[in-house]
């Protein structure tokens, strides 16, 4: 391992395999990088998120029986959507907050990439709701569990079209995403066409019921011959999901993914295709064990290498956790949250498509970067926000965002952060701070902008002052 300190290990750590540290809690920090690891593998104050009875799945299930005098009742529809998103939004925000808690971060974490993973967006609150808590529960399990437990989500089957799959008809969505998305991957080459029109019928009868639970339709399924990976038999749907796992391709999918995740965005180069393939074949000895996998890749020592510490840019949920839980502040008007990731391009349980978010330098244009950059002065100094949330077209999530942007007030507690900069003097203030929020080295020139707002602070404003200061840097933009 690289000649670093204990204390920047555990802050590289934190920030990948959570949403960064608290100050005091670094200082406070005394443990071996894998014993931090082991615990983070090992928490268990899981609870499920909860904002809309379970029950209410049926009376969310459809707009079209909103009727009055046999004509669709376009105010009742208009109100049940706006309510649907307001739970949404609800969720939403419940979820934020949990990540930004400081707890189970690892577990919060992994859900947050199996949310893009399992990219799933349906407007029926109660199946949001599962969806989320399924993803959430097996975030650190068995990967294997967890594809059969989210295939078999109404919210999964409703979105990938599953539930109109019939013996007569056949769709074949669902079957295409979990080989070209979830499993094998678009560019393997692991499978043909002639796999997916029959992993389609075996696929068939799979459903949900009116009370929101999974339902193999037997009079639905075509139980006939099917050959699928070069398998043939009579199967079902688990039967495809037992197949798509004993092929290895899908285990070096999934690793390269949650090295890309977690790790580094760039895979094609000989080094880190080595690791990815060690990590894949462990991956796959272990019965895809994912706690196993995420620790092979959190306690290597290649994990703290230079190349490695500070090379990815934050996404936009990132970013806004990752300040919330650094300097500890709390929104007074919750649309804000919603607003701020509307503007960013990034709104939970609201992905763009099925193929999730884009990452890397997809999060970085000409209008995010300037939010992203003026973002430390809009929540820390109350400015006035200017800019206008990205139209997506989405009446849902315009509904989300309204006017979050004019609500962006926080509470935040800020002689509790400068008590754990206390025996910092004040000369070393700014370095000290650098530190702590910036994961590489400051360039002379950024160094030196920020001894010059030091400088022209007064003492009471100087940490609030040089906090903003340095969360307005490029280089805040990276973990």
């Amino acid at each position: 391992m690289e000649n670093i300190s204990k204390s920047e290990q555990l802050q590289h750590l934190y920030w990948r395999a959570g949403f960064g540290a608290t100050h005091e809690r670094l200082l406070k920090e005394n443990r071996t990088v894998k014993t931090v690891v082991k615990e983070m593998l090992t928490q268990s104050s899981f609870q499920p998120l909860v904002v809309v009875d379970i029950n209410q799945f049926k009376s969310n299930k459809t707009l079209k029986k909103l009727v009055t005098n046999g004509k669709p009742d376009r105010e009742a529809i208009k109100m049940r959507i706006k309510g649907n998103a307001g739970l949404i939004r609800d969720l939403n925000v419940l979820w934020i907050e949990k990540m930004a808690s400081g707890k189970d971060v690892l577990r919060e974490k992994m859900a947050l990439f199996w949310h893009g993973h399992f990219a799933c967006r349906v407007l029926n609150p109660a199946a949001v709701q599962r969806y989320l808590n399924t993803i959430r529960t097996h975030a650190l399990s068995n990967f294997a569990d967890l594809l059969m437990a989210v295939s078999k989500e109404p919210a999964m089957l409703q979105f990938l079209n599953n539930q109109q799959n019939r013996k007569d008809a056949p769709n074949e969505n669902f079957a295409r995403e979990v080989m070209e998305l979830l499993t094998l991957g678009r560019a393997s080459g692991s499978y043909t066409e002639a796999d997916i029109k029959d992993a389609a019928r075996a696929f068939t009868g799979w459903g949900y019921n009116l009370r929101g639970e999974f339902t193999f339709r037997n009079n639905q399924h075509d139980d006939g011959l099917k050959t699928i990976l070069g398998q043939t038999g009579h199967f079902e749907g688990e039967d495809v999901i037992r197949l798509l796992l004993e092929k290895k391709q899908t285990a070096r999918f999934v690793a390269g993914k949650i090295y890309q995740f977690l790790v580094s965005e760039q895979t094609e180069n000989p080094e880190a295709e080595t690791r990815i393939k060690g990590l894949a074949e462990r991956f796959y000895k272990s019965g895809y064990d994912i706690a196993r996998l995420l620790d092979d890749i959190l306690t290597a020592d290649w994990f703290y290498e230079t190349s490695v510490r500070g090379n990815r840019i934050k996404s936009p949920v990132e970013l806004l956790v990752g300040m919330q839980h650094s300097l500890g502040f709390v929104f007074q008007q919750k649309q804000s949250l919603i607003f701020i990731q509307r503007t960013l391009g990034q709104v939970l349980l609201y992905p763009p498509n099925v193929a999730g978010w884009p990452a890397g330098r997809n999060w970085i244009d000409s209008s995010s970067l300037l939010f992203r950059m003026k973002l430390p002065d809009l929540i820390l100094r109350s400015h006035a926000v200017t800019l206008q949330p990205k139209q997506d077209g989405d009446v849902n999530t315009e509904l989300l965002a309204r006017r979050g942007g004019d609500l962006m007030q926080v509470e935040i507690n800020w002689d509790a952060f400068e008590k754990s900069f206390s025996g910092v003097g004040s000369a070393q203030l700014a370095d000290a701070l650098a530190a702590y929020l910036i994961q590489q080295p400051l360039g002379k020139t950024q160094h030196a902008l920020i001894l010059q707002t030091a400088g022209s602070s007064a003492p009471d404003e100087r940490i609030k002052n040089l906090t903003a200061a340095l969360m307005a840097l490029p280089e805040y933009q990276l973990c």
